[in-house]
């Protein structure tokens, strides 16, 4: 196996109802917020886009394959258990990551006082150093879906190169 590969990421979810008291969880980590999101599991949003990037770049098709949502094992599913789970396949296949960069879209809740935790989270869960995960927050100043606090949606990029 030779050269490098990336792979790319994307997902999004609706928050739960006002008064449906779920966690909200970015990128491994619990963010106070009055709504959760929506999922058949956590709703990590951050790390679900993460897992197609690593899956797509290593040539394993995406997230939907590995833990399909219609099988009830995956129901409420720690994405940090998904995400260590896809992280072991990538480097089965012969691969191993280099570098993570994740945004986050949302218009709430405010994101940069935890993106350091995120980073640390992603970091551990894959095996790197975190100067090698980058996390970014921003708005779509009020528009879309994003900007009406109607959901969260997120962005990954991921650099893999063949194991030595």
């Amino acid at each position: 196996m030779t050269g490098l590969r990336v792979g790319q990421g994307f997902d999004a979810h609706r928050f739960a109802p006002p008064g449906e008291r779920l966690p909200l969880r970015l990128a491994g980590v619990e963010v106070p917020h009055d709504r959760g999101l929506l999922a058949h599991s956590d709703g990590d949003v951050a790390l679900h886009a993460l897992c197609d990037a690593l899956l797509g770049a290593a040539g394993l098709g995406d997230i939907g394959q590995h833990f399909p949502d219609a099988d009830p094992r995956w129901r409420g599913a720690n994405s940090r258990v998904l995400l260590r789970a896809v992280g072991e396949r990538v480097r089965e296949a012969g691969w191993r990551t280099v570098n993570v960069d994740l945004t986050l879209v949302a218009q709430v809740p405010r994101l940069a006082p935890h993106r350091e935790a995120m980073r640390a989270a992603v970091a551990e869960d894959l095996g790197l150093e975190a100067g090698a995960v980058s996390v970014k927050a921003t708005t779509t100043e009020g528009l879309g879906f994003t900007g009406r606090g109607e959901g969260i949606a997120a962005l990954a990029v991921v650099l893999l190169a063949p194991v030595p």
